[in-house]
């Protein structure tokens, strides 16, 4: 059964009921309408045994507040329990989240001498980078491993990004324009997972817990 007036639609499920709030018009015509529908409607089967409500919001965002005040006006029903609220709109912090994970390309092998591998966003290496291999990406390299052979991160121009590696012995380092040949810039041997990055127009290497000064972003990552 389907109960259709103006902005919202009741339809029944096999689960019990499904609330389709209209995404065009205001909050405020939602909620007096939601209050009308669920005070004066007639109809029985908004009475009776407790019915599951999911509640179907399309491509509008709401508040915690105002999610608080629907499930008010449905709970004026006793017999009516909010289930779900569901939403076709995310949060910045999720779209964020979204992105990375379609952009993050974990890779588990070898790369050898003579081979290339090439990635569009922040690569993750679980393995070695043998002298004469290379890797590319136009975002971060990060590889919990060897890097013995040649590595380019931000390959697009973006001098923001990273390359850190578990032990760190490459025969060139390039981060969006700028290169580096060890060890022109550093001579130490360091055992420690370390990285490099772009600042004041050269090349430096930092000790991996270092990152969060240099790039608080990644910084928050438990390495």
């Amino acid at each position: 059964m389907t109960i259709t007036k103006r902005n919202i639609v009741i339809k029944g499920t096999k689960d019990g009921l499904a609330f389709y709030l209209d995404d065009t018009c205001s909050l405020q015509e939602l909620f007096d309408e939601l209050e009308e529908k669920i005070e004066y409607n007639p109809q029985q089967f908004l009475t009776g045994p407790v019915i599951p409500i999911s509640i179907k919001l399309g491509k509008r965002y709401l508040t915690e507040e105002q999610r608080v005040t629907l499930m008010e006006i449905v709970g004026r029903r006793g017999n009516l329990l909010v289930k779900s609220i569901d939403t076709d709109v995310i949060t910045k912090q999720e779209a964020l989240i979204d992105k990375l994970s379609s952009q993050v390309k974990i890779v588990t092998r070898t790369v050898r001498s003579g081979q290339v591998l090439e990635h569009a966003g922040d690569l993750l290496l679980l393995g070695d980078v043998n002298p004469g291999g290379f890797v590319s990406c136009t975002g971060n390299i990060l590889i919990f491993g060897s890097l013995r052979g040649s590595a380019h991160a931000g390959c697009e121009g973006k001098e923001e990004c990273i390359i850190a590696a578990l032990e760190m012995d490459p025969i060139q380092l390039r981060i969006a324009n700028i290169i580096s040949r060890p060890p022109d810039e550093w001579m130490d041997t360091i055992t420690e997972m370390e990285f490099a990055y772009i600042t004041e127009g050269r090349m430096a290497i930092e000790k991996i817990n270092q990152l969060y000064k240099v790039r608080p972003d990644l910084g928050q990552i438990t390495w």
